[in-house]
């Protein structure tokens, strides 16, 4: 039953944590009141444990799913891992796109995700050829949202290049538009919807050349979010410092790129001076923990980018992990290991990087938080597993993971129960049936 609200035994609200928290919905799934009583009224549904709001995956790319288990085993680099990461997107059309972002999506939902940024690059069929639709690859990642019952920034992202100075070859022809202008005029095709925001991403300045970055800021938008990968390999710092004297981060602010709309996503490798443009522009860093540790990429300065003025937000990008919980505690453990020191990060700050600062980065301002006119987005974790029971409420995030999640209620919805997605029922079968039929 979903009801007209939901009791919280405990929500973690913008206060803090609070005890016995109604919160109602109004008819568009939004929160219209949070209040607090003793006992859940008649008709709500009780939600166990500490309610947190709705996690957001602020960086996704839904086809590496079908990575997982395949590519961490046998050593080699983040250049190496691409082999493998071209090879399946060759073998995906928009049918089979759909069946594996479905199921990956799906799984975010059982983890408590409520809106996913989409990072989107796989465009076309082989060699570059349009669909008959040439944003039919697009289509089927907003379908794929919609039928797993969490919403989606589809961040289209313009890809031009195979690194600077070289032309897209092989599978990258399916990424690329040719022009900014193209790119631009592809994407203005697409538009907002109730559970769909439009964003726009720059794939990273090695495969947008310099020439054409503030053509791509232009067409991105005033009002729509833009993410970009920023130095997630010293290799990619070197090239850009030989090809233009500048990091990455630089010909990025020279490009007009940076802002409070923008998302640099990895931001691993930076110089004092980057961390200070980031900052001083307000520009999000978004960090994905497991991807970064999975790939050797390395960590980055998180702490020092909050104090200088960024907001942090998380996501799974390859998905080796899909779970917020860890995520957020992986952030913490990334700055325990850089500085020596416990405690970088208070674990509302961490909350806020998985819930607030994500939504508001992907264009979803306000939602995050439970709290009127925000979506009614919660996730109930348990407090008596083998891995809560114990813990304090307010460091409950350092010990559960995505296991302890009881209960995901998206726009007012219950989407997933005790491991089960309410509509699509089994969502390991789903991932299995969508994954081994690529490999095949």
């Amino acid at each position: 039953m979903n009801g007209s609200g939901f009791w919280c035994e405990r929500a973690w609200l913008p206060t803090g944590i609070a005890e016995g928290v109604l919160v109602r919905t109004d008819g568009a799934g939004r929160i219209a009141s949070v209040s607090t009583v003793d006992t859940a009224p008649l008709g709500v549904r009780r939600l166990p444990g500490v309610v947190l709001p709705g996690f957001a995956n602020a960086h996704s790319h839904a086809f590496h799913r079908a990575l997982r288990g395949r590519t961490h085993g046998d050593g080699g680099t983040f250049w190496t891992w691409r082999h493998a990461m071209y090879a399946l997107a060759d073998r995906l059309d928009p049918d089979s796109y759909l069946t594996l972002a479905r199921a990956a999506y799906a799984e975010m939902a059982l983890a408590g995700v409520s809106c996913v940024g989409e990072f989107h690059y796989l465009h076309h069929a082989g060699e570059g050829r349009r669909y008959a639709d040439p944003n039919a690859m697009g289509q089927a990642l907003r379908q794929a949202a919609a039928e797993a019952g969490i919403r989606l920034t589809l961040l289209d992202t313009c890809y031009l290049a195979g690194g600077i100075g070289h032309e897209l070859t092989g599978t990258q022809l399916r990424f690329g538009d040719g022009t900014a202008a193209a790119w631009a005029e592809r994407v203005a095709a697409l538009s907002d919807d109730a559970t769909t925001r439009i964003g726009a991403a720059i794939h990273s300045v090695r495969a947008v050349p310099r020439q054409m970055l503030a053509d791509v800021v232009a067409g991105a938008g005033r009002d729509r979010p833009l993410h970009v990968h920023v130095s997630e390999q010293p290799a990619e710092n070197e090239a850009c410092l030989a090809a233009y004297g500048r990091t990455p981060t630089e010909l990025l602010h020279e490009a007009g790129a940076l802002s409070p709309r923008t998302s640099a996503v990895h931001a691993t490798h930076l110089t004092e001076r980057d961390v200070e443009l980031l900052g001083d522009t307000g520009t999000v860093a978004c960090f994905c923990p497991t991807t970064e540790g999975d790939l050797a990429d390395g960590i980055g300065p998180a702490r020092d980018l909050a104090d200088a003025g960024s907001p942090l937000s998380l996501g799974s990008d390859q998905h080796a992990v899909v779970d917020p919980l860890l995520e957020m505690r992986a952030l913490e453990h990334g700055e325990r290991l850089r500085s020596n020191h416990r405690g970088r990060f208070r674990p509302e700050e961490l909350l806020a990087a998985a819930t607030a600062h994500g939504h508001d980065s992907l264009g979803w301002t306000g939602d995050g938080r439970i709290a009127v006119g925000a979506h009614c987005d919660l996730v109930a974790v348990r407090t008596d597993t083998p891995r809560t029971a114990g813990a304090l409420p307010d460091q409950v995030l350092l010990a559960a993971s995505a296991s302890d999640v009881d209960t995901v209620v998206v726009g007012g919805r219950v989407v997933a129960h005790q491991g089960r997605h309410e509509t699509l029922g089994d969502v390991g079968r789903l991932l299995a049936e969508a994954i081994e039929g690529l490999w095949a």
